[in-house]
């Protein structure tokens, strides 16, 4: 049970690599939000997805389709007994979702979960620090729950073919993740422009995805200004992990697509400007860097010099 944002449904990708290399013949399911569920199913560990809609759902309560859907997703739950029902998310939310699987719910003590009242609805609790980065302690938690120990660096178990749109430019090419859900989280556009216009010096092209209008607006207007960069069309995660996969390296600001490219094992640069990376930055087994934190804005040459060693 992880059911979101996009970053912490990444940061739980290891949990199925550790499960399945102690349990090779395990039956993993997973529930996530619906707009998420492209994420999970890039593991083959995972074996069902459940997709859940509260987002959706609690904007539309008063429609008859909605408690619908709701009832059809209480059957899908509950159509599997399950041998243990692990709750990574550790909010009221998950743990009232995990309430309606059959089987022993395990999860945060009530000192560890998020929120502390989620540990009233777990059938075992688990004290897990909080002062472990996000992947570290979903894996300590189910390894506590169904008793193992963890062993060597997080494997996120994705693999995706790279990219072979016939939009991408015609050499290599480096990802800017520019679009956050918050504006403070932003790197300056300037520093995009400089960035940019370096790496094209050096025989590397920029491609600029976007998930809204005003984010592909963006990647539009900087791409314009960068030479050789282009402004990606609308991709699906799907794509936009094929994208990842292909590049020499990614830059991008606090965005769950910046984990998603060190799961990939790209070389990414992650920024932050408005929160610090301690407990949430960037962490895998490849080439991975987090740069600022909260009110400290890495400059375009910060950025660059991490960059050289996996550029040449």
């Amino acid at each position: 049970m992880k059911t979101s944002s996009l970053g912490d449904v990444i940061h739980n990708l290891p949990v199925i690599s550790d499960i399945r290399r102690h349990f090779p013949q395990a039956q993993i399911d997973w529930c996530v939000e619906e707009s998420f569920s492209a994420i999970p199913r890039l593991h083959p560990g995972v074996g069902r997805v459940i997709p859940v809609a509260v987002r959706r759902w609690r904007k539309k309560l008063l429609q008859a389709a909605t408690w619908r859907e709701m009832a059809e997703f209480r059957r899908q739950l509950a159509s599997e007994t399950y041998d243990a029902i692990i709750d990574t998310q550790g909010l009221l939310k998950s743990a009232l979702i995990a309430s309606r699987a059959k089987g022993p719910r395990l999860g945060y003590a009530a000192d560890a979960a998020r929120e502390p009242a989620a540990a009233r609805w777990y059938n075992r609790h688990f004290h897990v620090s909080r002062d472990l980065h996000a992947v570290i302690r979903n894996r300590r938690l189910v390894a506590a729950a169904l008793g193992y120990q963890i062993e060597g660096e997080p494997d996120y178990g994705i693999e995706t073919p790279p990219a072979s749109f016939s939009w991408l430019p015609h050499r290599p090419y480096a990802v800017f993740l520019t679009a956050t859900s918050r504006d403070d989280k932003l790197w300056p556009e300037a520093n995009w422009l400089t960035l940019g216009r370096s790496l094209n010096s050096q025989g590397f092209s920029a491609v600029l995805p976007g998930g809204s209008a005003l984010e592909r607006e963006r990647a539009a207007r900087l791409a314009a200004a960068i030479p050789g960069a282009l402004a990606a069309p609308p991709m699906s995660i799907s794509e936009l992990a094929s994208l990842l996969s292909g590049a020499r390296a990614a830059v991008g600001v606090d965005t769950g697509l910046t984990h998603l490219a060190v799961a990939l094992k790209t070389p990414t640069v992650a920024i932050y400007t408005a929160t610090d990376p301690g407990l949430t930055g960037v962490l895998g087994a490849g080439f991975h860097r987090n740069l600022g934190g909260k009110a400290q804005t890495p400059s375009a040459d910060a950025v660059l010099g991490e960059l050289q060693g996996v550029l040449t």
